[in-house]
């Protein structure tokens, strides 16, 4: 479970630090139905920019934010886009909650915050005097980074030193420091060598997301409703929420899959990742460039006994996507083949992360020979937006994107999308995947065999997602100590 315990000592600094810099912290309940936002910080919203370091923006951890770079407030049902047959190739709907919207412009924002805060508001972390370091493999350090300079915190991102420029220019512009690791997005290893060394000088507290509850318990809570409420708000008579995918990186994502299965039972939750690094699939191990996913192990977080699919997607697939999406002669050949023009538009929301989830939901719908009336869903991380280097790079590797590509990458990319290494986990696969974690967390990071066991056997999952309402509690009473919200 999530420590709750108070350290008033150290409480005492945050209520201090939130208070000289305006910070009032958002509760779970408000990320989920923002319409209970406090007045003052919606009218304040109004002059705010969706992506700017100003501690109202704590109030856009949500995905009901109206998707307006600046002065939006709040929709009454998530964002979300339909992809329809002729783009996917498959007669079901597939439903996708794009993450640019968020603050920073990916909702690992909203993974930051669930780590960050219960630390926050208990004083297990002391903002006066330690460093928060944020090990990632792209976004979530952003997220952190983000939080850490609204407190005027000393934040830390670790990230691989082969992920896009993008994430290190933005880095940049907020004065995070930034240590830089071996490899890529599956070099995890590397990023828990560089943290376990940090973690042993006590002015520096780590926020591992892989290992962090807070991180499924965002998801769990705010993801999980925000995925359901898309689903309620598109469908129609005889619609069935018939499947949801989410490639692994953390798992922190695919926890609102607990949430999911718990209203919508019979659904297929499924779980992505890289074919050139088949960890969960076959135990693989490789390098690949879906960035932000990770691979080479099972996260903590990743509640394995609940999901019922693996789906491994290629790279060359993800790439190729990224390209036709986004490139001119792309979106012609997309126009051409009956998509709407508008639709084509907003494909930009998908990062290549988002591009391995959509192509993760088209598997499983051939898979399972899914109808129209079936629904599958899954969340884009980030956007386009940060991957305008990776297209430059593809320009100058493959030559300029033409006409002849894109119906060769439309043809062969999407619409011949096959269900190869794909396989449906039984009760003993799951337990296989699940025993994956003793490498990484009991023989590296310091977890025990009864911790293990209590993931699989106990009732970890359920106790946890039971804190939100004490951990919100924990959160009114912080606000009102600083008293910031009250003389707004």
């Amino acid at each position: 479970m999530i420590d709750l315990t108070v350290h008033r000592q150290s409480l005492e600094h945050n209520i201090r630090i939130a208070r000289e810099n305006g910070v009032v912290i958002p509760t779970f309940e408000n990320m989920i139905h923002p319409e209970t936002v406090p007045q003052p910080i919606r009218d304040r919203l109004t002059h705010v920019g969706l992506w700017d370091v100003d501690p109202a923006n704590l109030f856009r951890i949500t995905w009901k934010n109206e998707p307006v770079p600046t002065g939006g407030l709040y929709r009454s049902a998530p964002n979300y886009i339909e992809l329809p047959p002729a783009l996917t190739g498959v007669p079901a709907r597939i439903l996708c909650l794009p993450g640019k919207w968020f603050p920073t412009g990916c909702h690992k924002v909203g993974a930051s915050f669930g780590c960050l805060a219960p630390r926050l508001v208990t004083g297990q972390f002391d903002a006066a005097s330690q460093k928060a370091v944020w090990p990632s493999t792209g976004n979530y350090c952003r997220g952190g980074a983000f939080n850490s300079k609204l407190l005027g915190v000393h934040g830390v991102a670790i990230l691989p030193a082969g992920m896009s420029q993008e994430r290190f220019d933005w880095l940049a512009s907020i004065d995070a420091e930034v240590i830089k690791t071996p490899g890529c997005e599956s070099n995890v290893k590397e990023i828990f060598d560089k943290t376990n060394e940090l973690s042993r000088d006590p002015n520096c507290m780590i926020f591992n997301q892989f290992a962090e509850m807070g991180n499924h318990l965002w998801h769990y809570k705010v993801t999980g409703a925000a995925v359901a409420e898309a689903f309620e708000d598109a469908k129609r008579p005889g619609d069935r929420l018939a499947g949801a995918c989410f490639t692994s990186g953390s798992a922190g994502t695919i926890g609102c899959g607990d949430y999911l299965k718990e209203v919508y039972p019979a659904m297929k939750l499924a779980v992505g990742e890289a074919v050139q690094c088949p960890t969960i699939l076959n135990n693989g191990f490789g390098d690949h460039r879906v960035e932000g996913i990770g691979d080479k192990h099972v996260p903590w977080i990743h509640d394995v006994k609940n999901t019922d699919m693996v789906v491994a997607v290629d790279d060359n697939d993800a790439m190729a996507l990224l390209r036709l999406f986004n490139e001119p002669a792309g979106k012609a050949q997309l126009i051409d083949a009956g998509v709407d023009p508008q639709l084509v538009e907003q494909l930009s929301l998908m990062g290549i992360s988002g591009i391995a989830n959509v192509l993760c939901c088209i598997k499983l719908a051939k898979y399972y020979e899914l109808t129209e009336h079936d629904v599958v869903c899954t969340v884009l991380t980030d956007s386009a937006d940060m991957y305008r280097s990776r297209l430059a790079e593809l320009t100058e590797q493959l030559g300029a994107y033409d006409a002849k590509t894109a119906a060769y990458d439309f043809a062969l990319h999407l619409m011949g999308l096959k269900t190869d290494c794909m396989a449906e986990l039984g009760y003993y696969d799951r337990k296989r995947v699940h025993n994956l974690k003793y490498y990484t967390w009991v023989e590296q990071q310091g977890k025990t065999t009864d911790e293990l066991d209590a993931l699989w056997y106990g009732t970890e999952w359920a106790d946890v997602h039971s804190q939100a309402d004490a951990l919100d509690e924990l959160i009114r009473a912080f606000n009102e100590e600083t008293g910031v919200l009250k003389n707004l």
